[in-house]
């Protein structure tokens, strides 16, 4: 009875899932610049393939809205969307490596401040991106993944400038009443409801923004939006159709060096978010498995090797649709892989439906997730954390959007690194002094960084004072910091300044002192 019960709810749960992760797939394909079909392609295998070679019993896999930037660079960087797809299959590769030497933790050396960062400049370069759409401008030229450039007149202000002479009020109305749907399923008060908060609200915002342009092609025809603001998929009878809009991969570019650069970039980035989407997805599971992430890094590699083969985008544990499949009542990975089935099944059932779908809505989509990822509330959040957490965040932020996402998240991690060293020097010497009694307190850990500011100290004590130097609790002493002691203890008697080491008589660095 056990097992009909949980085979009830993953049938369930997949269905709910597929409602959103179709719209998704598209939105995501669309900001990426790529065929929509890509999308669909990602979708299919992160739920079949990843599904079930994945341990996870309920992260879903599949394109995300935190690789768009890396696939907009990667395209821009190779100059074609073949030469892209062989990083995504080299990517692949990449990932089945990490699992093999075991660096399922690997989420865990970058800062939470820098993952943030990377995920806010996403959202933010994902909203600029997409206003055009918003706005009913499905033409011309797509914003830089660097908002920056100023370029052939492409910088951001001059694409919406552009953008705010082509106005459709009727893709407007359709963006914003998309965006409201959003919205209102986000109230608290509609996820505190068990029932409305399994509704799909992608899915419903799609709905609508469909039904609002139906209503105006039947009763205003020249208002209502023209094909090239509507979604296209090619109509597929049979299996065999598939291969007339599949997008192979160059293989004869796999020895360029930019294509190994971007596909290291790939499965670098898109491991991180996987590993940091399991996490988050085993703690929303009732029962707390825990998921292997040496084996999620191999189910992801092959999923990626599978996606650039066939023309897709790269593939991640997205918690978008992970949190869904646990809100609907998931138990087994079945519902991961049902869904995977319910989408590629849905372009040969609704092509003619899913392509009633406005592009406005799928920006609102897309809007709405960057604002999520990129929410003013996270600089609050970090300023009462601390600058050491606040700038880091700030310098990735701006760094990704000025150079790269790759180069953008090496500064990050630099400035975190900064940040640490700079507390690790402030906190790991104190000197209190009362009078002429003065008290060196080494605390675990003393570098060479902390040398100069000792020498300075040492020097300031006053004639005929007593000083006491406690290293009793440090673990590690550069001998650089050893020798300045050692030279203080030389010339203290000068100034007639009296000097008590306190030592660990076990620790071999500490017996170096004083020598």
């Amino acid at each position: 009875m056990k097992n009909k019960f949980n085979w009830i709810n993953d049938f369930s749960a997949s269905i709910v899932v597929f409602l959103v992760a179709l719209p998704l797939c598209l939105g995501i394909a669309l900001g990426s610049q790529v065929p929509l079909f890509s999308g669909i392609i990602s979708g299919v295998i992160g739920g079949v393939v990843v599904g079930f070679l994945s341990q996870s019993p309920l992260s879903v896999s599949g394109p995300a809205a935190g690789l768009i930037a890396i696939v907009i660079l990667g395209m821009q960087k190779l100059g074609s969307l073949e030469l892209f797809l062989m990083a995504t299959v080299i990517a692949g590769l990449f990932q089945l490596l990490f699992g093999f030497i075991k660096l399922g933790s690997l989420g865990d050396f970058v800062p939470n401040s820098v993952i943030k960062g990377m995920l806010a400049a996403i959202g933010i370069i994902l909203i600029m991106k997409q206003i055009p759409h918003f706005f009913g401008y499905d033409v011309g030229p797509e914003l830089d993944e660097n908002s920056m450039q100023f370029i052939d007149q492409q910088n951001v202000f001059y694409q919406l400038n552009h953008v705010f002479e082509n106005i459709s009020l009727i893709a407007l109305l359709v963006g914003l009443i998309s965006l409201t749907i959003l919205i209102v399923f986000d109230l608290k008060i509609v996820k505190d409801n068990k029932y409305l908060k399994l509704l799909p609200s992608p899915l419903f915002a799609v709905i609508f923004g469909a039904v609002i342009n139906e209503y105006f092609i039947l009763n205003n025809p020249e208002l209502s939006l023209k094909q090239e603001h509507l979604v296209f998929l090619s109509s597929l009878t049979n299996i065999s159709d598939i291969s007339s809009v599949v997008i192979y991969p160059d293989f004869k570019s796999i020895f360029n060096k930019d294509v190994w650069i971007v596909a290291f970039t790939i499965a670098l980035v898109a491991s991180i978010e996987t590993l940091l989407c399991i996490e988050a997805t085993d703690k929303l599971d009732k029962y707390r498995r825990r998921t292997s992430g040496n084996r999620e890094l191999k189910a992801q590699g092959v999923g990626n090797f599978f996606a650039g083969l066939v023309g897709g985008l790269p593939i991640t544990s997205v918690i978008v649709r992970s949190s869904a499949n646990v809100n609907a009542g998931a138990q087994t990975k079945l519902s991961t892989i049902l869904h995977g089935i319910w989408l590629i099944s849905a372009i040969f059932m609704i092509p003619s439906l899913i392509n009633k779908i406005p592009y406005a809505s799928l920006a609102a989509i897309l809007i709405y997730t960057g604002f999520k990822l990129a929410k003013p509330s996270i600089l609050r959040d970090l300023y009462k954390m601390g600058l050491d957490q606040l700038s880091p965040f700030i310098i990735t932020v701006v760094a990704i959007i000025i150079t790269n996402l790759l180069t953008g998240i090496f500064i990050g991690i630099l400035a975190s690194l900064v940040f640490i060293l700079y507390g690790n020097f402030k906190s790991s010497v104190m000197i209190i002094n009362e009078d002429n009694y003065y008290l060196v307190r080494f605390r675990k850990d003393v570098s060479f960084l902390n040398k100069a500011m000792l020498k300075s100290e040492l020097e300031k004590f006053s004639n005929h004072s007593f000083v006491l130097i406690d290293v009793s609790k440090c673990d590690f002493i550069d001998k650089d910091i050893i020798e300045v002691i050692n030279d203080f203890l030389k010339h203290a008697g000068l100034k007639d300044i009296k000097v008590e080491i306190k030592k660990n008589k076990f620790h071999n660095l500490h017996k170096l002192i004083n020598k």
